[in-house]
Order: C-alpha cells, then structure tokens, then sequence
C-alpha cells in the first residue's frame, strides 16, 4: 500500500510542468483541455506522493518553491524521453523507421525484386533495408528462428513452419562468350547447348544452378558437363567471356553489361519466385513490404506460368 503510494504517473508531471509554465492552475487546465479542479487534484496528490510541496499558492496563481525548481527539470527530462519514445515506436508502426533483412537469390539489377524495393524506398526511405546472399536453407533457417524477415526463393512449394506467396517469374538466359556460334541467335533451345561444357560458382545459387543442369542435360540423354568454380558471379561471367564454359542465369541478370558476353534466352524457360516468411513475424516494416509485393505481384501476374518451371518443385 505503502509503495503504490509513492508511485508517480505521466499525468503528475503534466499537471506539474504546464502549471509551472502558466503559473496557474486554470491556465494550465485550459493547455491541457481538462478542468482547473482536475489538475488542482492532480497536483496535490503528486505532492502528497513526494512528501513536499511544489508551489507557492497566492491569490493571482501558483509559483514554484524551492522543491519546485528542483523537481521541475527532473520532470520535463522524464516527459521529453517518453515522448520521444512514443513517436519513435509510432514512426515503427508506419513504417517510416526500422530494419528488414531480406535473403535473395535473384540479382536486383533489374525485374520485379528491383522495382519493389526501388518503390518502397521512396516511400519509406528511413527503413534500412538489408540484402543477404545464401543458400535456400540458410535462408529459411534464419526466417525460422526471426533472423531473417523474408526470403525471395526460387520455386513455388510450400515450406515447413512458413508462409509463402508466388511472385513473380523470369525467363532463362544462356551466357555466351560474344563469339560463340550461337551468339548470332535471338533465342536457343536445350538441344543446341547439349553439347557444351557449363560453370557454376561455388557459392549461392550454385548449387541450386548445377541441380538444374544436370536435370535439363539428362534429359537429352547427354552426360553433363559441369565444372564449380570458387569465384563470384561477376568473375564466373569473365570466364565465360575467355571461353571457359558458358553459364545460365536468370533475366533480372541481364541487365548488368559485362564486357565479353551475351545473354540468350532459352526457348520455353521461366523461373518461378516466391516469397518466404514466418507467420510470427510481427516486424511492421517488413509487413509493408509484403504488402507492397503482394499488390504489386497481383498486378503484373500473368494468366499462367510456362510448364517449363526450369526442374523446381512446387510442390513440397
């Protein structure tokens, strides 16, 4: 009983401040849209859970008394920091601050991915956004345990303890040294490339591109020719520019220029992409970005995607 009695609410120290700053309770009342008798109340009893009094009370107002002074900084201190809270965890509900972690697969260079977060930034440009390369599971290992927000993966299957939505989907592009015989073709089939040797990079997507490979080549009774290189995707394009081996990607990729190469499509190819999330994500800033993807995915989505889903499963 004892304790409650000390304890000071908000409300004390805004009776308190404006009544300092009016030198009136009926001033302070009409600042605060609540009636003089109100805050006369409110006063006395945080004075009454001090122990001391704070005014001088006379018959044109109120003053400050020594304690007064003493306790008014203290007070507008604690009414300052809790204001500035509030507004920081209101700007979070509006997503106009905080931080989303997103795990890619596609380049950003260009295509869906890029546009969504061009368009969020300019709408929310105090959220920091920040882009993570990994392999699927990694990637859903960290939405999993909330260490990621969301994953843009490829393939529409569901996933254990997930959410996910179809994106969107992108064409297929062979990559050619400038000079191959092929180059001179506007698109190329599986059957002109059966023959070549392929490189992938050690690192996120390679392996998912090798699992690809040797599906699309085994299907043409042909024994794939495969080799992993441990370098990036800008240094695997400069060996296919010096006739290493030629390598496949994805369209958003064909939107860097890199010296040495071409990109073709593959007749009949498209790449799904969906999104991944943990349904106990409550992050708002991520949530509108969802959002935005999502209504942006319903806009361009077309009637139906190719049956040539370039060998991922849909389905878990």
């Amino acid at each position: 009983m004892e304790r409650r009695k000390r304890e000071i609410e908000i409300r004390h120290l805004r009776c308190f401040v404006n009544a300092a700053d009016h030198g009136s309770f009926r001033k302070a009342g009409s600042v605060m849209r609540i009636r003089q008798s109100s805050v006369s109340r409110c006063i006395r009893d945080l004075e009454d859970r001090l122990g001391t009094s704070l005014f001088h009370r006379h018959r044109s107002g109120v003053s400050l008394n020594r304690a007064g002074h003493q306790f008014l900084p203290r007070a507008r201190q604690t009414i300052r920091g809790l204001d500035e809270s509030l507004h920081a965890i209101a700007l979070l509900g509006r997503s106009e601050n905080g931080r989303i972690k997103i795990g890619i697969y596609s380049s950003i260079a260009s295509g869906f991915l890029a546009e969504l977060l061009r368009s969020f930034g300019d709408q929310h440009n105090d959220v920091q956004i920040q882009l993570i390369d990994g392999n699927p599971e990694e990637h859903l290992a960290a939405i999993r345990q909330l260490e990621l927000d969301v994953a843009f993966l490829t393939g529409t299957r569901a996933w254990q303890d997930c959410d996910s939505a179809f994106m969107w989907s992108e064409g297929v592009f062979v990559v050619l040294p400038e000079r191959h015989e092929l180059a001179i073709r506007t698109a190329v089939d599986w059957r002109e490339l059966s023959g070549e040797a392929f490189m992938v990079s050690e690192t996120a997507p390679g392996q998912e591109i090798y699992d690809y490979l040797v599906r699309k080549l085994a299907d043409l009774s042909w024994h794939p020719d495969i080799h992993v290189q441990s370098v990036g995707r800008d240094n695997l394009l400069s060996l296919v520019a010096i006739g290493r081996g030629l390598t496949v990607v994805s369209e958003a990729m064909t939107a860097t220029n890199h010296p040495g190469v071409v990109f073709r499509p593959i007749k009949g190819e498209r790449l799904p992409f969906s999104a991944i999330w943990s349904p106990n994500n409550d992050n708002p800033a991520f949530r509108r970005l969802l959002s935005m993807a999502t209504t942006k995915a319903g806009s361009e989505r077309s009637p139906a995607i190719s049956e040539h889903l370039c060998g991922f499963e849909q389905n878990a």
